[in-house]
């Protein structure tokens, strides 16, 4: 399965758990796409005025390039270009598994555990990196030909 990691990258800590969750989830026989992969200083600084945009559509096209998103809902509030790979995903009808390793409470009700937006828009949402293989088998149960289970274009 061809997995997007999304989640926030900017952070020394960050990049160590989505490396270590990248690793785990190809050690399991998946395709793991991590955007902090698909983008360079160098592309940065190539692209200019334009970065911006060409990263953002970077990132769209793994995306669509995937059977599910693995999205990083730590924090007090889900960083914000994670929650648009959520909402875009979930609009492309791509299964979404969350993981909330934060032991905080979230959300507009009392057994929230994010912004309902984004809660809704999960699958699953799981407490580890490590429970986070058995949501994918959940998933692939839930919805055997994930490539039907996407919207097409």
């Amino acid at each position: 399965m061809r997995i997007y990691q999304a989640g926030p990258l900017f952070s020394e800590a960050d990049r160590k758990w989505h490396q270590n969750l990248k690793a785990m989830l190809a050690a399991a026989g998946h395709e793991p796409v991590w955007p902090g992969d698909l983008v360079s200083q160098e592309d940065v600084a190539r692209w200019g005025k334009d970065a911006v945009r060409q990263i953002m559509e970077t990132d769209r096209a793994a995306l669509d390039s995937c059977d599910l998103v693995l999205a990083l809902l730590d924090g007090a509030q889900v960083d914000d270009g994670t929650a648009w790979e959520i909402g875009y995903a979930f609009a492309r009808n791509i299964p979404i598994i969350g993981i909330r390793t934060d032991f905080r409470q979230a959300g507009e009700t009392a057994g929230s555990r994010v912004n309902a937006m984004i809660e809704a828009s999960c699958v699953k949402i799981v407490r580890s990196a490590a429970a986070a293989t058995g949501a994918l088998e959940y998933v692939k149960t839930q919805h055997a030909n994930l490539a039907a289970y996407k919207l097409t274009s």
